[in-house]
Parts: structure tokens; C-alpha cells; sequence
């Protein structure tokens, strides 16, 4: 489609800029200390936007300024829009991890931070000083969400996440299978587990959703039988320290498995029964997708989350 360019010359693309902060701060006060001007001139800003897309794009309710639906709707391209004229324009189109200072926001369960966080910090100390991290606990909608609002730089996250768009970027940094892990001190069980003990011993199950129920209750359910559930957390750091003290099974990620039995001397079996594969992915809002410095921090955590895959297989601990 040609642009037209007279119509376009009328346009203050500034407006967009403005349009970006409001709708990511939903405040006139917070979006114009944002990007630097004040208050009255972005009030100014907002009501030419309102003009210009025919809509109030922000309302005041009982929380607060909220977006119209014209304003949602406006809110992707209008970053994805302004990410591309911000490389077109810039003059470093390059970046050089071994000068560069940048923080980086990161959503992601505490599962991954222990598998991925020491060996990315391990090699950012060593080739990137400069690069920082900010952690955040994140999963599901609730890191897709945060992508949207420019809260995250990039998100890690376990599942399919089928509320995913398209401006959701994703690739898949690993897949994983299930290890069974217990305290063979406290529960006298032979290995590999079989399914009776299995169904018989105790479970601590790891669910950041409400219930009792995980994807092992559900290929027990299809076989007719069910376990008794324990104890459920939504912390996977915890799990380890509850299974190493008590009488207890837990059915976990084997990469995550495999780390805390070598640290807490746990035993490790192979379930009883056939679960799915995990997949863990990199996801990112498309706005950053040709960003230099987000391309290189996707590649690094790439790089060391392989790194680290083929150390566990090279001893033997992890057969995918």
C-alpha cells in the first residue's frame, strides 16, 4: 500500500510518543515525567490525540485513568511502530556487551531462575560488567501482560501459553521431562519407583493455580487412580527443603530435580507412568524483537542454557 505522504506531513508523529507513555502509565502526570515535559503539555498532547483518533483513548474510572478500546487496540502497533523508527534512526546500530550499560527486566518463575539465573550472571560478570538484571516473578497471562505494559523486557515462561498474540514473540530456549524425588532416609521405596508406591507415598505438589490438581493427577485420573496430595506450594525452591524432611514424593522438571538432589543428597526415579514434555521458551513483545542489545541478551541466555544442558548429559544425568 503507497503512503500517503501529504496526509501523513500532517501528522505529528511526537503524538505517538506521547501516546506510548499514556498508555503505558496511564496517568497525564506519570507519561509526561516519562519523556520529559509537563504536565499541561501532555494534557495538550492527549487532547490532540483524542482529536485526532475521534476517541477519548483514556477515561477516568474508579482505579484511575483506563484505556478505551480504541486506545487497547492502538497500544501494539503504535510501540511496534515507534521501536522501528527508533532503529531506522539510530546512530549506534551496533552494541558492544563489553562496554554497554543496560538493565534488563526479566519475568520468570523461580524454577528457571534457579536453572538459568547463576550461569547467565556467571557469564554477564565475565563479558557484559555493565549489564544488569532485575528479576521478577512472572508466569502465564500475568507475563504476557506485563510484556504489553513495557514493565518486562523479556519473559521465560513454562507452558504453551495459549493466550499468547501475535505480537507475542516466542522461542523455545529448552524441553524438559519429569524425575521423581525423595529423601530414600525417610521412605523406604526401591528404584526405579513403582506405581503402586508411587500412588501409595505421600506428594508435595508445586501449582501456581488454585487446587490440588497437576498434570500428574491427570494421567493418573485417565488410568483410574489417584494420589494423595500432601502439601501444595507455589514456590519450586521450597519443594526440595519439605521433601528432604519428610516422608514424601515429588514429581519435578529433571533439570531442576537433578540440581537440588546433588545439593540436599536426594534420590532421583524415573516416574511410573508417561507425563508430557515441558517446554520452556523466551518471549518478548515485538517491539524489541530487532533491538541489538535484546537480540544479544536472547542469544546469551541461549547460549548458556545449552551450555549448561550439555554438561548435564556429558555426565550422564539428563537423557533429552
Amino acid at each position: 500500500m503507497p503512503i500517503d505522504h501529504i496526509n501523513l506531513a500532517r501528522v505529528d508523529l511526537n503524538l505517538l510518543v506521547a501516546l506510548d507513555a499514556l498508555l503505558a502509565e496511564r496517568s497525564v502526570t506519570k507519561a509526561a515525567a516519562r519523556i520529559g515535559i509537563g504536565q499541561s503539555a501532555m494534557s495538550h498532547n492527549l487532547a490532540r490525540l483524542r482529536d485526532l483518533f475521534d476517541d477519548e483513548l483514556l477515561t477516568r474510572g474508579p482505579k484511575g485513568m483506563q484505556p478505551t478500546p480504541r486506545a487497547l487496540a492502538l497500544a501494539d502497533p503504535v510501540r511496534i511502530a515507534l521501536a522501528q523508527i527508533e532503529t531506522l534512526v539510530s546512530r549506534d546500530e551496533t552494541f558492544n556487551p563489553a562496554t554497554a550499560e543496560r538493565v534488563f527486566r526479566i519475568g520468570l518463575p523461580d524454577s528457571v531462575e534457579v536453572l538459568v539465573g547463576p550461569a547467565l550472571l556467571t557469564y554477564v560478570c565475565a563479558h557484559a560488567p555493565g549489564i544488569r538484571f532485575r528479576f521478577y516473578a512472572a508466569e502465564g497471562q500475568g507475563l504476557l501482560d506485563h510484556l504489553d505494559a513495557d514493565r518486562l523486557d523479556l519473559g521465560i515462561g513454562v507452558g504453551a501459553f495459549a493466550g499468547g498474540q501475535a505480537h507475542h514473540k516466542r522461542r523455545v530456549l529448552a524441553t524438559d521431562s519429569y524425575l521423581v524425588m525423595f529423601n530414600a532416609q525417610k521412605i523406604d521405596i526401591e528404584t526405579p519407583i513403582s506405581l503402586e508406591d508411587y500412588v501409595r507415598v505421600p506428594h508435595v505438589l508445586t501449582s501456581l493455580r488454585l487446587g490440588e490438581r497437576g498434570v500428574v493427577d491427570e494421567v493418573l485420573e485417565q488410568m483410574g487412580l489417584k494420589r494423595h496430595v500432601a502439601l501444595v506450594t507455589p514456590r519450586f525452591v521450597a519443594v526440595p527443603f519439605l521433601v528432604a524432611g519428610s516422608p514424601v514424593l515429588t514429581t519435578m522438571h529433571a533439570r531442576l530435580a537433578i540440581y537440588f538432589a546433588d545439593q540436599l543428597g536426594l534420590s532421583l526415579s524415573p516416574p511410573p507412568i508417561e507425563l508430557p514434555k515441558l517446554t520452556t521458551s523466551l518471549l518478548w513483545h515485538a517491539s524489541y524483537d530487532r533491538d541489538p542489545a535484546h537480540v544479544w541478551l536472547r542469544e546469551t541466555i541461549m547460549r548458556v542454557s545449552v551450555e549448561e544442558r550439555a554438561k548435564l548429559r556429558a555426565a550422564g544425568r539428563l537423557d533429552i
